[in-house]
């Protein structure tokens, strides 16, 4: 009789979880060999061998996880335990569901630390590729507040709220990007095949080229004759610069001047705000001590600049000052943001306010991210015509006077 290859996880008689595989002619044969051995089965799957089955991982790419599915681990996870279920039969569940593999898997290993004894909070944080500090310092406040399904929730939420944000802004910046990859792609195939055809014709006609024409020419000898040189120069200037910016003064330079570009410095500094203030509003409410909870705003504020500036207000916070006052002594956060802070150190709804400031950030920076669809659409529609029509029109000025030219 045929069989196959099964991966098992079993409880052996000192109650003590195993894995490893065994043959079998059907799941069920395997189910009963584990269990004449004294074993208690708890999954039992068919291995996965073949070129068939092979899975193709790209580096980089293939373990990637990503925001949007810890968002529904997240609310799936929440919604589990309020019904009742226990965590390891939750995450049991979860890890089979999962259609990310690489979340999958981190959640199947997540399961074992647990079933050890392992604090979830603690099982969390081997994984930081996929629960960030914010997340697992927020699931250890759930645990010790016996809120964990709440705190889920939260951070369901809070993940959701980012994912959407980030995808609006992407899909805003998509069009600029495809448009001006076209003007750089005909630019390219103009100053290539259309120029050198009538370079040649001027050429022949002989006289003075306007300087328009000239700069054009030499700009497609110049493309034709170092192209060899040009493209790399490009590729090392692109590489030179993410270099730059990934150093502690590169990032601070870079991220200063974001926050000052002209129309977009705006979203930049919005969407900032409005992260500070819901990290920090959904900390506070979790539990989370203050200066803990800035520790970790800081560390995912996504600008250095305003890193820096929540650095700053926790020595201050740490000596004793409130939370507003700190603040105010900072241009990066807005007046109307301090104040509310202040009112709500007043009340002693500080989290209520930064959850309040976040709401009206996050609907500034939707209105200004629409406004700006609606802005960029005409005027990246002009600069392609003018920056071809700017091309052509250098072509033909020669032609205005090709008659006193050959004359």
């Amino acid at each position: 009789m045929a069989t196959t290859k099964f991966e098992y996880r079993a409880r052996d008689k000192s109650g003590k979880v195993i894995e490893g595989e065994i043959e079998g002619s059907s799941r069920e044969a395997v189910v009963k060999a584990l269990r004449d051995r004294g074993a208690v089965p708890l999954s039992v799957d068919a291995a996965s061998t073949g070129a068939l089955q092979m899975e193709i991982n790209i580096p980089g790419l293939s373990d990637r996880i990503k925001s949007k599915d810890v968002a529904v681990f997240s609310r799936q996870f929440a919604t589990m335990i309020n019904a009742g279920l226990s965590l390891l039969r939750s995450l049991s569940v979860l890890e089979e569901q999962t259609q990310s593999k690489p979340l999958a898997k981190i959640i199947g290993e997540v399961r074992r630390d647990v079933e050890r004894g392992v604090g979830l909070s603690a099982a969390l944080e081997k994984h930081p590729k996929a629960f960030s500090t914010l997340y697992t310092s927020m699931v250890r406040a759930g645990e010790a507040g016996g809120v964990l399904d709440d705190t889920l929730l939260r951070l369901a939420s809070a993940l959701e709220n980012q994912v959407a944000l980030r995808s609006k802004i992407k899909s805003a910046m998509a069009y600029p990007v495809v448009v001006l990859s076209m003007v750089a792609m005909v630019v390219l195939a103009m100053l290539v095949f259309v120029v050198p055809i009538f370079q040649d014709l001027y050429a022949g006609a002989g006289g003075e080229l306007p300087v328009p024409t000239k700069i054009l020419i030499g700009g497609s000898d110049l493309l034709k004759g170092f192209w060899f040189i040009v493209f790399p120069a490009m590729g090392a200037a692109v590489w030179g610069f993410r270099r730059w910016i990934n150093t502690p003064s590169g990032r601070r330079l870079w991220d200063s001047f974001k926050l000052r570009m002209p129309v977009f410095g705006g979203v930049v500094h919005k969407t900032a705000i409005s992260r500070f203030s819901s990290t920090l509003g959904v900390l506070l409410r979790t539990g989370v001590p203050i200066l803990q909870a800035m520790e970790i705003v800081r560390d995912v504020a996504g600008n250095a600049i305003v890193s820096d500036a929540v650095a700053d207000v926790a020595k201050s916070v740490k000596d004793g000052d409130s939370l507003a006052v700190p603040l105010a002594s900072h241009k990066v956060f807005p007046s109307m943001v301090v104040q509310m802070i202040a009112v709500g150190e007043e009340t002693g709804a500080v989290d209520a306010m930064l959850e309040k400031v976040a709401e009206f950030y996050d609907q500034e920076v939707n209105d200004t991210v629409d406004a700006l669809t609606s802005l960029l659409e005409p005027l990246l529609i002009a600069f392609m015509g003018m920056t071809v029509g700017g091309i052509l029109v250098a072509l033909y000025l020669p032609m205005f006077n090709l008659v006193n030219v050959v004359g």
